[in-house]
């Protein structure tokens, strides 16, 4: 019975460690040689561990650095494997940057350049009256609160980056008197706004200040609105037939909305 159990355990054991083989840095012990009913079962364990002193990379996994021009025994002395003469053999035009097209003059220098852009443009958004209605007739405007840019931003009346011009297309459409705060207003979108009693004024913002407008939550202190810089802009916006917010007979009579005349500390949020 006893020599049964002892074959049993000899066969469990040949199965579980079958494909161990002996490797150069393995050594069979004599202390766990087994021997029963003439077989003789072996288990292999490593002759030495990994340990810090014996850490080795792989084999092939680092590769000897290439030392060329240090004689022609080596095999790389002399001309160092690029070969005689070329463009492959000079230092720094193995590989030509783009556009260059062997020494000849190329395609981007034949042709001359035209024009410019221009840094400071602004990118303005149209914006009809027909629109506006359709927005106020749908309920997403209230045409008794000036219309300013923060509101034509939250109710996704048009998406614009630098501002927004106002255009007379559908002029027959509007009904409702309207305060507008715009960018720029066109003389026909003026004459529709005021022949129903509305309100056109044309406001500057720069890029701070239409932030501060648009997302005023991500200001403690808001801003002083900054005034026209350039000449250009400052005749637009006080020319009182461009309904500007610093003409004449406008900046006494309606203060803007959307333009911050002094920094003062944010409440809304």
């Amino acid at each position: 019975m006893a020599t049964l159990r002892v074959t049993q355990a000899v066969n469990l054991l040949q199965r579980q460690f079958s494909g161990l083989k002996l490797g150069p840095l393995q050594r069979v012990s004599s202390l766990h040689t087994t021997r029963a009913l003439g077989t003789v079962f072996r288990i292999e364990r490593p002759a030495q561990f990994v340990s810090l002193n014996n850490l080795r990379d792989n084999k092939g996994s680092r590769k000897t650095k290439k030392r060329v021009g240090r004689g022609h025994g080596s095999g790389h002395g002399k001309t160092c494997g690029r070969g005689q003469k070329g463009q492959k053999s000079r230092s720094g035009n193995s590989k030509p940057g783009p556009g260059f097209e062997g020494g000849q003059t190329p395609l981007m220098r034949v042709f001359p350049k035209r024009g410019f852009k221009n840094a400071h443009a602004r990118d303005l958004q149209p914006l009809n009256l027909d629109k506006i209605q359709h927005w106020i007739n749908t309920g997403r405007l209230d045409p008794s609160k000036p219309i300013t840019l923060k509101t034509i931003y939250d109710s996704n009346l048009v998406k614009f980056k630098d501002g927004v011009s106002l255009l007379g297309r559908g002029a027959g459409y509007l009904q409702v008197p309207i305060t507008v705060e715009v960018t720029r207003a066109s003389k026909e979108a003026i004459k529709r706004v005021e022949e129903l009693g509305g309100r056109v004024v044309c406001v500057y913002h720069n890029k701070l200040a239409l932030r501060a407008l648009l997302k005023p939550e991500k200001f403690a202190i808001l801003p002083k609105s900054a005034m026209p810089m350039t000449a250009k802009l400052r005749r637009m916006y006080e020319d009182p037939e461009r309904r500007g917010f610093l003409a004449e007979g406008i900046k006494n009579e309606y203060e803007p909305v959307s333009f911050n005349f002094e920094r003062r500390v944010n409440t809304s949020t």
